[in-house]
């Protein structure tokens, strides 16, 4: 203990974490983030506590393409488990490390374009990823993620928008080959789930305004089609 005393006592339980389990280094992306562009790290957490109090009570969640996993807490506080995975072994190796024991989940090295996700969830959410997904591979990651759901399974996919690009960064745009307007998203997750729910995201703020205006774009697929579109 380092014997440090704040001057009002309702603080010093901050200097017990610190000193218990020490102080939380943030991910590798995040990490870039908050020394590039501070603020976006709060539309980066509106995203994943959107997806966390849709998907609120779920039982069984998996998240495709996780990244560096910073905002995965924030949907582990309100569904009973999380499996998180990314194609990237860099990623995965950066979360394991920095791991807390009362907000752990399971994190796995997986492609989703190689094949679906081992076991059965009951949602599924995708924030950032389809957009680096080729568009002649896009109906293998959805199909591979909807063969992961139990017939009433929920998918939340969440991408930059085709308009927002205009003010994207440069490295943003090295990676983005498939940003897709409302319609065009819309009608991809049709093929997938009997109903899809398309919202429109401004910074932090998730609405149901006019799509082209919205710089991000989230789809929720209900109800997943069996038969020859999911083969």
């Amino acid at each position: 203990m380092s014997g440090e005393k704040t001057k009002e006592p309702q603080y010093q339980a901050l200097l017990e974490i610190r000193d218990q389990i020490g102080q939380v280094r943030l991910g590798l992306m995040t990490n870039q983030c908050w020394h590039d562009d501070p603020k976006r790290l709060l539309f980066v957490l509106s995203r994943y506590k959107f997806v966390a109090k849709m998907l609120s009570g779920k039982k069984r969640v998996v998240e495709i393409g996780c990244g560096d996993a910073f905002g995965t807490r924030v949907v582990a506080q309100e569904v009973g488990s999380v499996c998180a995975v990314d194609f990237d072994p860099v990623f995965i190796k950066d979360i394991k490390t920095r791991m807390i024991k009362h907000l752990a989940f399971d994190c796995q090295e997986h492609n989703i374009l190689a094949g679906p996700i081992n076991g059965v969830f009951n949602a599924a959410y995708s924030i950032d990823v389809i957009e680096h997904i080729a568009k002649q591979d896009e109906d293998t990651y959805m199909r591979n993620i909807a063969s992961c759901l139990d017939d009433q399974g929920v998918l939340i996919v969440g991408t930059p928008s085709i308009q927002s690009q205009a003010y994207a960064s440069s490295q943003s745009k090295e990676g983005h080959v498939n940003c897709k307007d409302h319609k065009e998203l819309k009608a991809l997750m049709e093929k997938y789930f009997h109903n899809v729910f398309i919202f429109s995201m401004n910074d932090e703020v998730v609405h149901t305004g006019f799509y082209p205006m919205a710089h991000y774009l989230f789809a929720m697929g209900v109800g997943k089609i069996k038969g020859p579109l999911t083969k």
